[in-house]
């Protein structure tokens, strides 16, 4: 199979996903009810999470989940299951907080506010316990059993699911946040050349203000 795969990519995004899901039902509970305006501004970064997280998992659905299971075994594949099991727990979290998101932005009511709060603080929990079963025990089969043009493959499913533009250059910078410096240039160098440059023109101040705007103060980000 020939030299190991680094899963470190995989670690950066989990760390980005685990920080701002245990932030956000804060963000939520302090809309004053009836502020559609902020209610807009954290529900749309909400939206923005939440459909990245669904991204992320459909490609390890797809695209590790069954190559792992045909290469390893009776034992190792009961960690796969797990994987499984938690991917509909996350996902069986994300369908009920859509709706509540949806009726949030539009209304900024209380009720579905402290609703989308509590299912959001839910998912976090769910999420970081799945992510620590992914790294500790999954990650190093992926190491000794997935090729790196597969790797590959999933990590471009990854950055398919970034969106284009403003909200794009905001989701890098979001992965990028807590990155070593080492971490930041081998991610900046997956990136095609044009992203990399938008990205230290102008993505820089672009994803600064828009964490300003969430969080009021600007990003500490390179």
């Amino acid at each position: 199979m020939g030299a190991k795969v680094d899963t470190w990519d995989m670690v950066l995004v989990h760390k980005m996903f685990r920080r701002e899901f245990a932030a956000l039902p804060e963000l939520v509970r302090a809309v004053a009810a009836g502020d559609r305006a902020r209610a807009e501004i954290v529900g749309g970064h909400a939206a923005v999470l939440t459909r990245g997280l669904h991204h992320h998992h459909t490609g390890e659905d797809e695209m590790l989940w069954p190559l792992l299971l045909s290469r390893i075994g009776a034992l190792d594949a009961e960690l796969v299951r797990r994987m499984e099991t938690q991917h509909e727990v996350v996902s069986s979290l994300l369908e009920r907080i859509d709706p509540v998101l949806i009726r949030w932005r539009a209304g900024a009511d209380e009720v579905s506010r402290d609703e989308l709060a509590a299912l959001i603080a839910e998912l976090s929990v769910a999420l970081d316990e799945h992510l620590d079963d992914e790294e500790n025990h999954i990650l190093p089969l992926v190491s000794d059993h997935i090729t790196q043009v597969e790797w590959t493959a999933l990590g471009e499913h990854g950055q398919s699911g970034i969106p284009k533009g403003r909200k794009g250059l905001v989701a890098l910078g979001a992965i990028l946040r807590d990155a070593t410096l080492d971490e930041r240039t081998r991610f900046m160098a997956l990136l095609p050349a044009p992203v990399r440059l938008i990205w230290r023109t102008v993505g820089v101040g672009i994803y600064r203000k828009d964490h300003a705007k969430l969080y009021g103060a600007a990003a500490e980000i390179r």
